[in-house]
C-alpha cells in the first residue's frame, strides 16, 4: 500500500461530513470515488492531500510519498497577465517540464494566455502542472469540469495513459460511470460513509450502488474497456515516479 485511511471521521460545524471511512490505495492502482453531490468526496481528497485534518482517524503514508493534485477549477485574477509556460514555471519541479508538456500535448499552448484557453486546454495544463513532480499518487477532483464531450473522451484517455507511463497510482473523483467501470481497478461508493467498495463489476451489482444510481443517465461513453483480470508488468518503469 502507498496510502491508507483508517476510520476517518470529519465533522464541520457539528455536522458529520465523513463517518468511519477506511480505504487503501496500492501502487499503480486507479481508484475512483463516486457518490451523490454533497457526499463528502472533495473533503475526502482534501484529507488525503493534507489540506484539512480529520476529526479523528489515521492517515498512513510514507514520508517520501509525492502527490500531484489537479483541482476541479483554477481561479485566477483575469487582469493578471500570465502565459501557460509561466504558470507551469511556478512549480519548483522543472526537470521534467518539456517531457510532461509533450506528453499531455500542450506544446502549442505555452505562449498563450491562460485566460483564453478552452475548458479542455485548461484541464490539460492543470494535469501537466500536477505531473511535473512525477508523483507516486495523482489526485484528480472531477477533472472534466467545463470540458465538452469530445474533450472528455480525450482527457480520460490521456489520464489512463499517464498512469501506464509513469506507473503512478491515481485517486479520482468522477461522475462518469462509464469511465469508472471501464478503467478503474477499484471503485469506492461514498455517501458520507463508504456504501460499498471493490472491483467495478462487484460494486455495480451492490444494492447500495443500484439505489444511488438507478436514475443515472450517461452523457459520455468511455473510450475503451480495461480488463481487471490481469496485472501490469511495468515495474521497471517505477523509478520514473521517484526521480
Amino acid at each position: 500500500m502507498i496510502l491508507s485511511l483508517d476510520k476517518i471521521f470529519y465533522h464541520r460545524n457539528g455536522v458529520a461530513i465523513l463517518h468511519d471511512v477506511s480505504l487503501a490505495i496500492s501502487a499503480k492502482e486507479l481508484v475512483t470515488v463516486i457518490g451523490p453531490n454533497g457526499a463528502g468526496k472533495t473533503t475526502l481528497l482534501k484529507i488525503v492531500l493534507g489540506l484539512i485534518t480529520p476529526t479523528s482517524g489515521q492517515i498512513i503514508k510514507p514520508a517520501s510519498l509525492k502527490i500531484g493534485y489537479m483541482p476541479q477549477k483554477l481561479h485566477m485574477d483575469p487582469s493578471l497577465p500570465i502565459t501557460v509556460k509561466r504558470f507551469l514555471e511556478f512549480s519548483r519541479y522543472q526537470d521534467a517540464l518539456q517531457e510532461i508538456v509533450t506528453a499531455v500535448g500542450i506544446d502549442k499552448l505555452l505562449e498563450k494566455s491562460i485566460h483564453i484557453l478552452s475548458g479542455g486546454e485548461l484541464q490539460r495544463v492543470l494535469l501537466a502542472r500536477a505531473l511535473l513532480s512525477k508523483p507516486d499518487l495523482l489526485v484528480l477532483d472531477e477533472p472534466l469540469q467545463g470540458v465538452d464531450i469530445n474533450g472528455q473522451v480525450s482527457l480520460y484517455k490521456l489520464i489512463y495513459e499517464v498512469r501506464q507511463v509513469l506507473n503512478c497510482s491515481i485517486l479520482l473523483v468522477s461522475h462518469d460511470l462509464h469511465f469508472v467501470h471501464a478503467a478503474s481497478d477499484k471503485v469506492i461508493c461514498l455517501n458520507h460513509h463508504i456504501c460499498c467498495a471493490g472491483k467495478p463489476e462487484e460494486v455495480k451489482k451492490h444494492p447500495n450502488y443500484q439505489s444511488l444510481f438507478e436514475n443515472y443517465r450517461p452523457e459520455v461513453l468511455a473510450p475503451y474497456a480495461h480488463s481487471h483480470n490481469h496485472s501490469h508488468d511495468i515495474d521497471n518503469q517505477r523509478d520514473e515516479c521517484n526521480e
